[in-house]
């Protein structure tokens, strides 16, 4: 008989140590401020009252709105508790069970029982009856290997796809044709101080235009026609629309353009619209 009681006690002792050696890798046990059991929130006082017990048994018990910043990083730290209420009329009687981040059940106390009518009373004597799984496991965390080498391990932040290096604005290329369409040479078209003249032999605007014939000599964007003596008396820039040009005249802005396959110049003076007739040779 002796034996016999001494075996159960040194199985008792060995299935102890076991289940604290596995509860040691957590290091945080989350209480529920609501068991799925109950109807309210902290009914009984059972969340205080599991918070508490667990805390006086060594473990670090957080309530499940208030996680630590390593724990909110990686629930696997922790084991969630919960009660599981199996009480009728006549007694309370529950079990407190904690199971891992892939809800697995990794430990389950003793049923804590109470024949106490006060409901508040009943379920703390209830669960200080279960807490007795607890005693003598002797609780102490002990991270695991790759939980050791991740906090020892110095993390490095890159920022090499974040940050956007200020480069210089690509330079910009036209083509300048010379003789032949073989022969090109490139030019880098870079922002510089503008070295364009006012030609000496335009002349100042005028009210009256040449009657005679205007020839256009091609320029960069458009025309400039000159008369014969040669002398420029208007430049045409060209626009999106065909045999259509801006053009300044009296010192205001002008349109070109053919009518009735003549050239007509438009423009405004003292508020007035005005149309003149232009022999434009192209």
């Amino acid at each position: 008989m002796k034996s016999r009681l001494l075996y159960i006690l040194l199985f008792a002792l060995g299935l102890n140590y076991s289940v604290s050696a596995q509860l040691n890798e957590y290091k945080y046990i989350i209480v529920p401020k609501k068991f799925g059991s109950f109807k309210s929130e902290n009914q009984y006082q059972t969340s205080t009252l599991v918070k508490h017990f667990l805390s006086e048994n060594g473990f670090t018990a957080v309530y499940d709105d208030a996680l630590p910043a390593d724990l909110a990083a990686n629930r696997c730290l922790g084991l969630v508790a919960d009660l599981l209420d199996a009480s009728s009329m006549f007694s309370t009687k529950l079990h407190l069970t904690l199971k891992n981040c892939q809800n697995v059940e990794v430990f389950r106390t003793v049923e804590g029982k109470s024949k106490i009518k006060d409901f508040d009373s009943a379920y703390k004597e209830a669960l200080e009856r279960a807490f007795v799984s607890f005693s003598n496991m002797n609780y102490q965390y002990e991270p695991k290997k790759q939980d050791v080498v991740s906090q020892e391990k110095p993390v490095t932040i890159s920022f090499k796809d974040d940050v956007k290096s200020l480069e210089e604005k690509p330079k910009e290329y036209v083509v300048e044709h010379k003789a032949t369409l073989e022969e090109q040479t490139y030019k880098s078209v870079e922002p510089r101080p503008s070295t364009i003249q006012r030609p000496t032999n335009v002349s100042e605007p005028q009210t009256q235009l040449p009657s005679g014939v205007l020839y256009a000599q091609p320029i960069a964007n458009g025309y400039q026609l000159v008369d014969s003596t040669p002398k420029i008396v208007l430049k045409l820039g060209e626009t999106s629309m065909e045999n259509v040009f801006l053009t300044e005249y009296a010192g205001n802005s002008a349109v070109v353009f053919k009518k009735d396959e003549k050239w007509v110049l438009e423009y405004s003076e003292n508020g007035e619209k005005k149309m003149m007739e232009l022999n434009i040779k192209f």
